[in-house]
Formats: structure tokens, sequence, C-alpha cells
């Protein structure tokens, strides 16, 4: 009792501080989403998404091998595919030379070691710009699955190491897993956006992608945020039917789901920072309303002591220029 425990001893200096800090950020907790384009030497900075950038695939090797100099080891990759190539069932998304094909190889020829995740959804294949086949209005679940799988094979043989379905159908994982064991991929991982909520923080990303909606809302099968135990329940199906990490998105208002998760299961945390929470910070940064690195750093380590293991960021690159 006081005054014989004074906890400001342990906050006297930041030797001390550093000393008995307990959550740690280091650039092995990040995996770094990059985004795709067609075309040569081409680095489109994405408007909402200050810094940020599409890539063509010559400067996405040149990007991929810089990561890795700064000690960054996974990517998660997405694709922005023409219009002409969309349609309602994916049929470029299994076209094994089609644009994420060949993302994962210049990946994997440039840097052999880098950690290579695949964005696995419809949307950005998508004449409508869901992540589901469109019948009637409705977007249908299983023959939506069936396309997944397919895709998800078609990734594993250009070379992924972890397929990630951010989709949100029924029974996808289940379908994914047997997929990739039937085709001999039994090595290839799974990380399933197992908790991804219907959020307003996705429109940057939806942005650079050219993938929001043409019609309605995903709420009839991304998540109700004002669920929490329904969270739970989707994970443990989905570590049940073979994800070997699951993830929750987004990020800094769900710090609750995260722990919520952490404590129910065995296997990795994923949580993904998304496109709106980055956007936030830059503009309010450059408006001179806070400091960049230190919210960012904030928020980052609030994510990781909620319970995460891997985080999906935007800021990979800047945390790891502030940790120097």
């Amino acid at each position: 009792m006081y005054p014989l425990k004074r906890n400001r001893r342990l906050r006297t200096n930041e030797a001390i501080r550093s000393l008995v800090r307990e959550t740690i950020i280091s650039p092995n907790d990040f995996l770094v989403p990059l985004f795709v384009v067609e075309g040569n030497g081409v680095k489109e900075e994405i408007a909402s998404m200050p810094n940020y950038y599409r890539y063509s695939l010559d400067l996405l090797e040149k990007e991929v091998k810089e990561l890795w100099a700064m000690g960054l080891k996974s990517v998660l990759l997405f694709v922005k595919v023409p219009d002409h190539l969309k349609d309602n069932k994916g049929k470029e998304a299994v076209n094994p030379k089609g644009l994420m094909q060949r993302a994962i190889k210049t990946v994997k020829n440039a840097c052999p070691e880098m950690l290579v995740m695949t964005d696995v959804a419809l949307d950005p294949y998508s004449s409508y710009g869901h992540d589901g086949i469109v019948e009637d209005g409705q977007i249908v679940n299983d023959d939506t699955v069936e396309v997944l799988a397919n895709m998800s094979v078609s990734h594993a043989q250009a070379g992924a190491d972890f397929v990630a379905p951010s989709d949100m159908m029924d029974g996808r994982i289940l379908s994914i897993r047997e997929a990739l064991e039937d085709e001999g991929y039994k090595h290839t991982g799974i990380m399933s956006y197992s908790a991804k909520y219907a959020s307003a923080f996705y429109g940057p990303f939806r942005d650079a992608l050219d993938s929001a909606p043409g019609f309605g809302d995903k709420k009839t099968y991304q998540m109700d945020y004002a669920n929490r135990f329904e969270a739970i329940k989707e994970t443990e199906m989905d570590i049940d039917e073979g994800a070997d990490i699951v993830m929750i998105k987004p990020g800094l208002c769900y710090l609750d789901i995260v722990r919520e998760i952490k404590n129910e299961v065995e296997v990795p945390v994923a949580v993904y920072q998304v496109s709106g929470e980055y956007a936030m910070v830059k503009a309010a940064a450059e408006k001179g309303w806070l400091d960049h690195d230190a919210v960012m750093m904030e928020q980052l380590t609030a994510i990781k002591r909620a319970g995460a293991n891997i985080i999906a960021s935007y800021f990979a690159k800047d945390v790891v220029r502030v940790l120097g």
C-alpha cells in the first residue's frame, strides 16, 4: 500500500518505462497491403489514402524489395481489375494469367522469402461490386463459395503462401480447405476474415480498387457492427472449418471484439487497421490537428495490446521509419 508502493517509480524516465513496457511494436507485427494494377511504370497515389499507391507489376517488384530491406516480411495482395474483365461470376478471378496470379509470381520472383497472402473475394471482379454472385438482386452463397474455392486453388498454384477470404460467405473456409487439400496444397494456409463488420470505414479502400457495391450495401453478408457474441461464433466456426489465422476487421472501433476472440481461440489473431482509419489520421495530421507519428503509434500499440498477433496496416512503412 501507499507510501510503501509508489507506482510512479516505474515511470520515472524513458529507460525504466522501456524496461517494463508490456507491449512492443516491431516490423515483425505487420502485414503490408499492396494494390496492384495493369500497366508499366505505374505508381498511382490513391486520392483518399495519402502516400499510398497502386503499383504495376514492374514497380511492385521494386516495392517488395524495399519492404524486405526494411524488415517487413509479409504482404497482402489486392488487384484493381479493368472494367472490361468484370462480370457477375468472377471468371477472371480464376484466370491463371490474371493480374493476381501474375502479381503473386512477381513478388515470389523478386523476393522468394516474402510471405504472400492473397485477397479472396469477388468484389474486385464483380460487375456489381459485391463479394458474391448476384441473382435477382440477392447475393447467393453456395455458388459464390464454389468460385472462391477455385480462386483459392488458382492462387496456390501461382505460389501464394496463404489465401485470405474476405467475403463472409457461410461455409467458405471448409470448401476452400477441402479444395486446397484435394489439389495437393496441404501447406497453403488460410487467414480468414472471420469477424468482418459492415463498416463505414472501408470507403477509401473501395476507391483504391473501384469495388464499391453497384447497388444496396453489404449488410446481408458482413456483420452488424452492433453485435459482439456473433463474432465469437463466426470465428469458432471458421477455425473448425480449417482456418489457420483469424482476422477482425476493422481495428480501432472493435478492440473489444479482438480481446473477446483472443481470449477464446488458440490460433493467431490478425487485425486489419482499415483505410478509413488510415485516412483520418493522415487528414487530421495534414491539418495540423494532431501529431501523426504519436497517434499512429498509439493506435497500433492499442491494437496489439488488445490481442493482435498480426496487424494489417497501411502505416507499416511509416512505423518502421519511426522505430528507426
